[in-house]
């Protein structure tokens, strides 16, 4: 490790001060879990660590009419818990308790879930000086690449590590971005960046900005979701493939759906062309068939991935399939 200075910050406002002063020289710590991970893989050194769990508008639950508000720095495990994301939101509930263990989760924060950085092992190990880190190559392409992008990808591979982030854009979730100019919400499916966008990050928050909150409206009325996540383990691993999946169902017909793959590109990504197919049909296997061979009909696998392709379309014939029968 390096020397570095250890600040708390108990107002938001002042937040961003010790951010602009020193851009990527200063970290946010949170739950910490990615953080340390990533000073002591020396690939973060910053001169200032500044903590905010003890900013109170950053954390907590609040059901609204509206909707659910969800402060950034609040913990994952108090996300999966909640009887009211569990009954109303089941797709959040199930994201969330995938995520690594219930120590971790103890720990960690649906912020910093949200902002985690890729876990490529190029990008992760110190002796590669890849794209993502100011390198001019992506080892990737030519390496081992079994976990990594088959949508998306170029000229950098990495899959978007984060379980809850499928399942907040399924739900239209948005985020709430605080800096030196004040607050703006965006949508969180415009929050994500792919390489060719953002090299260098997968966000869209500048140096001095961090999220405060995320807000996510209440279903209508007869709508379902479901969150499956493969895995080689069943314990404390990323998703190899993930399917975020959310219907709404009237007279047997789908008024609404909403299709994100996890683990599959660099950003969540949702599946726009597969939920127009099912859109206004009923959920029959025909119909679920065919939307799951459009979510994969722009896969673009390297040489060890392409096993991907097939997963991710089981995923998501199994999560539809079992929304009909809900």
């Amino acid at each position: 490790m390096f020397p570095f200075e250890y600040i708390n910050v108990r107002e938001l406002t002042a937040l961003p001060d010790y951010l602009e002063k020193d851009g990527e020289k200063s970290a946010i710590l949170a739950g910490g879990t990615d953080l340390l991970g990533l000073m002591k893989e020396g690939l973060l050194k910053p001169r200032k660590v500044v903590n905010i769990k003890q900013i109170r508008e950053l954390r907590g639950i609040r059901d609204t009419r509206k909707g659910l508000e969800i402060g950034a720095a609040t913990r994952l495990s108090e996300i999966e818990q909640h009887p009211i994301i569990q009954q109303q939101y089941p797709v959040l509930a199930q994201a969330v308790a995938s995520i690594a263990t219930p120590q971790l989760r103890n720990m960690g924060t649906i912020g910093g879930n949200l902002c985690q950085r890729p876990r490529c092992w190029y990008f992760r190990g110190q002796e590669y000086h890849c794209l993502k880190k100011g390198g001019d190559m992506c080892y990737a392409v030519d390496g081992l690449n079994k976990y990594h992008a088959i949508l998306g990808g170029g000229p950098c591979y990495i899959v978007h590590p984060s379980d809850a982030a499928p399942a907040l854009i399924a739900l239209g979730a948005t985020v709430e971005i605080f800096g030196p100019q004040g607050k703006r919400t965006v949508p969180l499916e415009e929050f994500f960046q792919l390489p060719e966008d953002n090299l260098l990050r997968e966000n869209i928050l500048a140096p001095n900005e961090v999220v405060t909150r995320i807000f996510v409206p209440r279903p209508e009325a007869e709508t379902r979701s479901l969150y499956l996540k493969f895995r080689e383990r069943q314990s404390m691993d990323f998703a190899i493939t993930s399917v975020a999946a959310l219907v709404q169902l009237r007279n047997g017909k789908v008024q609404k759906a909403r299709l994100v793959l996890g683990g599959v590109a660099p950003i969540p990504w949702r599946a726009r062309e597969a939920e127009k197919i099912l859109e206004g049909n009923s959920l029959s296997a025909d119909r679920i068939q065919q939307a799951a061979e459009a979510a994969l009909k722009e896969a673009d696998p390297l040489d060890q991935n392409a096993y991907k392709v097939i997963l991710a379309r089981n995923l998501i014939r199994k999560a539809f399939t079992q929304l009909q029968n809900a």
